[in-house]
């Protein structure tokens, strides 16, 4: 085999790798968007498509994992373009994460489809899911141009969806406080808030692969964080 096609076989297998991702990426996103949905309008069918979904989320992550490890032992790559099949092993384990916190929150569309949820929090919910789904496009944008600048934007931008959900950890733990039949329907909504939250963790997880599959080093600095939900019984004790 010449070397020019062993060249061209390598580039189809990088391609590969970075075809499977978008894909990966792009299901994530309507995974997560359509379990927000199906919580706000308490439809089971939706609920349940989020639910099948994620099989196939599952079997593409390991398939690239299949495809990387392949191409390790056959091309025995070095420097940026080992980066570059690692970082594809590292992102969809991430898109698949968030693939598994849209399918929980789709489960919990039963336990909350009885109940009505008022329009504040319904709306509280949609914000944030705005915010992580919005973070999680533009960071598979930038997987497409490896644009290590605009990777770190993204990952100094993690504290405003930390915000957006203490707000809401308080405004549901405000809804619990005034009426305990409160308590079961909102403690599901703040499991799905959390699902969210995650997702957005998750996409700066994705920045930071990207910049080092850049540059072939760590983003310096610890990254903003602003979720003080976890001090809030502590403020008023």
């Amino acid at each position: 085999m010449s070397s020019t096609h062993i060249v061209s076989v390598y580039d189809e297998d990088l391609k590969y790798l970075s075809r499977r991702i978008s894909e990966m990426g792009g299901l994530a996103e309507q995974m997560v968007a359509d379990s927000v949905r199906a919580l706000v309008n308490a439809d089971l069918s939706l609920a349940q498509k989020v639910i099948s979904d994620d099989v196939v989320l599952d079997e593409a992550e390991k398939q690239i994992g299949e495809k990387a490890i392949v191409t390790i032992a056959k091309r025995q790559p070095m420097a940026s373009d080992l980066r570059e099949i690692m970082g594809s092993i590292r992102i969809a384990a991430d898109l698949e994460r968030v693939g598994d916190l849209g399918k929980n929150t789709a489960k919990r569309v039963i336990a909350v489809a009885s109940a009505s949820l008022p329009r504040q929090l319904a709306r509280g919910l949609e914000h944030l899911a705005e915010l992580a789904l919005m973070q999680l496009k533009e960071v598979l944008d930038v997987y497409a141009s490896r644009s290590p600048e605009k990777a770190n934007s993204i990952r100094e931008r993690d504290s405003e969806i930390d915000a957006i959900y203490t707000s809401l950890f308080r405004e549901l733990l405000t809804y619990m406080m005034e009426d305990p039949r409160n308590i079961t329907p909102c403690t599901h909504l703040l499991f799905c808030a959390k699902n969210i939250e995650r997702i957005g963790d998750h996409a700066t997880n994705i920045a930071e692969t990207i910049y080092y599959m850049a540059t072939g080093a760590a983003p310096v600095g610890e990254r903003p964080k602003d979720d003080t939900a976890n001090t809030v019984g502590a403020i008023n004790s």
